[in-house]
């Protein structure tokens, strides 16, 4: 890259921009030595720099780089053997401060967001505390070396305040004394190089002996040294001869231990330097609502809404472009001050800006290449002092473009060809563009030869482009239009304008015809970008409110979500509490029961207690999230009626009571009865294998059977299902040898009661029965006696 071309796209103006950001001298220095770079790598690396501080600017906001200043010469004569003052060495040590707090900050912040460019490059500062430490043991914050620096120093200062003392305690009792107050200007003290001294009258010279150090501009005021004080000035100015002498001793101790430091030293300095040259990108993209480019070295270049950084964001025009893939040249056309040379600026400056590592003010996913050097030619070149006319002068360059130029490269060449007659400079121009298009470099070229127009539609890899031009305002919209070759609109202008009709129909005659199918073709593609542009504008507006009204549906289905698992987590939580109450209650009412029996002498069955303990216990709904979850490897078999299973949705067991259907089960859960997919069920116990209706035979043996139970319990069924059910419980009960069994049935209407007390008074097995008693469960227990 050469100097030429950085004026040409204003470049150095970035760049000092870039530097207002900085905020250290070895900052600045890095921001003004930035040139672009050919390398992808390294402008992956530089803009990935760029990304992390503006990373670290928007979350946390940029590290303070306060107090630090370039002590790049100071260590240097340090390192030599020249001694630093007191202002040299407090920047040293405010310096390694800075950068100590600079490199905490950045590895704090890489512990929450990783930021490893940033982070490796700070990681190498040294931390020179002890000498930090040293420093500032001795120096203070105003450049001042303290008492404190020395023991020797102390005692000097000491001895120096005590001797200022009896000079003022002298000088005061004089020149209180009534025959020295009169020969006196002011009744004060002051100090003129170094000593004491008072404001003598000019006539009483003769009559006030000492030394004359000063007098006043008018000659009126003599500052004279009494005698009586020669002697204690002469004490004082040697005490402060030794205290320049020990102050020198500190220094020189200071400088050799920052001499012995020093390689680090500037090493730390330079480190710090382009920790803020990286920073101010940072601030500069957030000032420009710049973003991080994609690079490629591929000659690929595609601009969305770019906009030039040197015009005012309310005023610039974006421009999409699209270079490299399906075409390489680019040829604008269109009116003057419509845009083109705007447009050629912005795309080489762009480019610039990408190579530098610095952000470009266009829209996310924009893609941009890494030449190996951008060429221009670009304005009025012509030169007085050569004697060269502005199309010779166009020409040099041109010719001095093609001389350099390789595939890599990127030409810009604004009104090519123009400065001369226009058959042959449209000739010329076809030649030139021919010829970079053929090299295979990338090339945008502005001309008004409507030649060229035709060049862009015959050639491959070439494509008109124009800027937008409107009719009705006759002013140029500064949009760039890939595709579509600028009209001239003339005509349209000149007619807009007033001239009369006559005047431009003769002129349209003179046009060729080729040349009106030509302008009736573009006409016809201007109306069809436009409806295009419409159609687009509209479909992406439709885009937009889907997204939005997505986004919010999905809101608020996030919302109901969350509102359910509350109102879910609510009712168990309220199921959970009711059920506790009623287990209390039905405790409180058991200890009662108990209670009573004994005080009555009534028997009251334990096993009867515990399963209705064990019943309110089964009630209690179980959280959700501790759902019961299916066994690894587990393959169930056919679960069938009867069956003992586990619903995993609820947590709970239960029996089979039916199949209903293929996929269905009818499960019995305690009271309750409800269909459950097979898919969520898992038997535990298989149901006793179903046993052959014979007549009962004398020689059957019967025996108690500890596993049968005493007990049915219908509540809930229907009085066909509870038949069923009551029948098979007798027969097992009878071959149990159980002598009397409990049928719970519940009060309700009465049809289950009435029912069940109908089937018992015809069955072959049971020998009477009765309505359970206090404490047996009343009219809600029928209690059969077997024979």
């Amino acid at each position: 890259m050469n100097e030429k071309i950085f004026k040409t796209m204003e470049y150095r103006k970035i760049i000092d921009q870039l530097i207002k950001y900085t905020q250290t001298p070895m900052g600045k220095e890095a921001a003004e030595r930035l040139v672009p770079v050919t390398d992808l790598d390294e402008v992956k690396r530089l803009l990935q720099g760029t990304e992390e501080a503006f990373t670290v600017d928007r979350l946390k906001g940029a590290p303070s780089f306060g107090g630090i200043v370039d002590m790049t010469p100071a260590v240097k004569r340090a390192r030599i053997g020249g001694t630093l003052n007191p202002h040299e060495l407090l920047g040293v040590a405010t310096t390694l401060e800075g950068a100590r707090r600079i490199k905490r900050y950045l590895a704090s912040m890489h512990e929450e967001h990783p930021v490893e460019l940033l982070y490796a490059l700070s990681d190498n500062i040294s931390e020179q505390k002890p000498l930090e430490d040293a420093i500032k043991r001795c120096i203070d914050d105003s450049a001042e070396v303290l008492d404190s620096a020395s023991a020797e120093l102390a005692q000097i200062r000491r001895e120096l305040r005590g001797g200022e003392v009896r000079i003022r305690e002298k000088l005061d009792a004089m020149i209180r004394s009534s025959n020295v107050s009169k020969m006196l200007q002011d009744q004060l003290i002051t100090i003129r190089g170094d000593r004491f001294v008072i404001p003598v009258k000019a006539e009483y010279r003769a009559h006030f002996g000492g030394i004359v150090h000063d007098q006043s501009g008018s000659g009126a005021t003599l500052f004279i040294e009494p005698e009586s004080i020669v002697a204690m000035n002469n004490k004082l100015r040697e005490t402060r001869l030794r205290e320049e002498r020990e102050i020198e001793v500190i220094l020189q101790k200071l400088t050799a231990l920052t001499g012995d430091q020093a390689e680090l030293l500037l090493y730390d300095s330079d480190v710090v330097g382009q920790l803020d040259f990286i920073f101010g990108k940072a601030r500069l993209a957030r000032e420009m609502k710049a973003v991080l480019p994609r690079m490629n070295d591929r000659g690929f270049m595609k601009l969305r809404k770019g906009r030039h950084p040197l015009i005012d964001r309310d005023q610039v025009v974006p421009i999409d472009v699209e270079l490299g893939n399906q075409y390489s040249t680019i040829i604008v056309t269109g009116p003057n001050t419509g845009g083109k040379t705007v447009t050629l600026k912005t795309i080489g400056l762009l480019s610039l800006m990408a190579m530098s590592g610095l952000f470009v003010p266009a829209e996310e996913g924009s893609q941009l290449c890494v030449f190996d050097a951008i060429y221009a030619d670009i304005g009025d070149e012509q030169s007085i002092e050569q004697s060269l006319s502005t199309f010779s002068s166009h020409m040099t360059n041109i010719i001095s473009i093609l001389k350099q130029m390789t595939p890599k490269s990127l030409v810009l060449l604004d009104e090519v060809g123009a400065g001369t007659d226009p058959a042959e400079g449209s000739a010329l121009a076809i030649a030139i563009l021919e010829h970079i298009h053929s090299f295979g470099s990338r090339m945008i070229a502005t001309t008004h030869y409507s030649e060229l127009k035709a060049y862009a539609y015959e050639r491959k890899g070439v494509i008109n482009a124009s800027m937008e031009f409107d009719v009705n305002t006759l002013s140029p919209t500064y949009r760039l239009l890939v595709g579509v070759p600028g009209r001239s609109n003339a005509f349209a202008i000149a007619e807009r304008l007033g001239l009369p009709s006559q005047i431009l129909d003769y002129a349209r005659g003179e046009v060729t015809e080729e040349d009106q199918r030509v302008e009736h073709m573009i006409a016809s593609l201007e109306e069809n970008r436009t409806a295009a542009e419409q159609e687009r504008e509209s479909a992406e507006k439709l885009r937009r409110d889907l997204e939005n009204l997505r986004s919010r549906h999905e809101a608020e289905l996030e919302k109901l979500e969350q509102q359910k698992d509350r109102r879910l987590e609510k009712a168990e939580d309220e199921a959970r509490a009711i059920i506790a109450k009623a287990k209390a209650e039905a405790e409180k009412i058991i200890d009662d029961l108990r209670r009573i029996a004994q005080e009555e002498g009534a028997a009251v069955k334990d096993h009867k207690l515990i399963a209705a303990r064990k019943q309110l216990e089964e009630a209690e709904p179980a959280q959700r999230k501790k759902t019961a979850v299916r066994k690894a490897g587990k393959q169930p078999r056919q679960i069938g009626p009867g069956d003992e299973v586990m619903v995993y949705s609820l947590n709970q067991k239960g029996h089979v009571v039916e199949l209903a259907g293929a996929r269905e089960a009818l499960v019995q859960l305690g009271i309750m009865k409800m269909k459950v997919s097979l898919d969520d069920l898992e038997l535990l116990a298989a149901s006793p294998a179903p046993k052959q209706v014979q007549k009962v035979a004398p020689n059957v043996k019967r025996t108690r059977d500890d596993n049968t139970r005493s007990e049915l319990d219908l509540r809930g069924a229907n009085l066909e299902e509870a038949l069923i059910e009551v029948d098979r419980f007798i027969d097992e009960a009878y071959l149990a040898n159980l002598g009397q069994v409990y049928i719970i049935h519940g009060k309700g209407t009465g049809i289950l009661r009435t029912g069940i007390s109908e089937y018992l008074r015809k069955h072959k097995h049971i020998k009477s029965y009765r309505l359970g008693n206090y404490g047996e469960g009343g009219t809600g227990v029928t209690v059969a006696e077997l024979k």
